[in-house]
């Protein structure tokens, strides 16, 4: 048995170890795409981490000292920014291997009546629930993404997002499981729905899909803006 202060570190971990390992494989070598993966996931942890900081000032969720190391950065243990640095890592890894073994191609308007009938979910419920900021926030900030990227930027991988989504709601449901069950993070229930699947908050699902989603957006965007190597043969 771990100890106790060691619970979310050692949840950190077991989330990206197989993922880090895995990237040294010869057949998708996802260490070779590690240059296009860090930028993006900076810049969206820096904003989900300024969202973190003030919803824990706000009382929308708090942090069991029980089971983190005690190390703090501005009311966030330090296993929570780590978090957004193992999830999307092991998140935007399940993409690639996806996109890696599964040939067959999305058409690139098969995603857009999904995406519409998500932005039409978001827009309601932030009409119907605007009291609860857990709630609004988390709709909103996903219904400006997918308007954005789907609508406005007419990207050709959102197939391809929904898929890698979809497979990632397994593992989700495990860590996330875990951190709400044991519990590693508390929810205060007034400021969201309400509504629990098992242990895990309504909202943590769509949280994690437009974390999810922005990474992957950076991703795909720092992937194209590479400049091929050009070979020079020798005269």
């Amino acid at each position: 048995m771990i100890p106790a202060k060691f619970t979310y570190l050692f949840i950190n971990a077991l989330t990206i170890v197989f993922p880090l390992i895995l990237s040294f494989d010869k057949r998708v070598q996802f260490y070779k795409k590690w240059r296009f993966l860090w930028p993006g996931m900076l810049i969206t942890g820096l904003v989900f981490l300024g969202w973190d900081m003030v919803f824990v000032v706000e009382g929308v969720w708090r942090f069991n000292d029980q089971y983190t190391i005690g190390i703090n950065i501005n009311n966030l243990p330090v296993e929570e920014i780590l978090f957004f640095l193992t999830v999307p890592f092991s998140c935007v890894f399940v993409y690639a291997c996806l996109n890696h073994y599964i040939r067959l191609e999305i058409p690139e308007l098969s995603p857009k009546p999904f995406t519409g009938g998500m932005i039409l979910l978001s827009l309601g419920v932030i009409i119907l629930c605007f009291n609860r900021v857990y709630t609004l926030v988390t709709f909103g900030f996903l219904m400006v993404l997918l308007l954005y990227i789907q609508y406005i930027r007419s990207v050709k991988w959102m197939g391809k997002f929904y898929r890698a989504y979809i497979v990632c709601l397994l593992p989700f449901f495990i860590v996330n499981g875990l951190l709400t069950a044991i519990p590693v993070v508390e929810y205060n229930d007034h400021r969201n729905l309400g509504v629990r699947l098992w242990t895990i908050p309504l909202e943590d699902l769509f949280y994690m899909m437009a974390l999810l989603l922005m990474n992957i957006a950076f991703f795909e965007y720092f992937s194209k803006r590479a400049k091929p190597v050009v070979v020079v043969a020798d005269e």
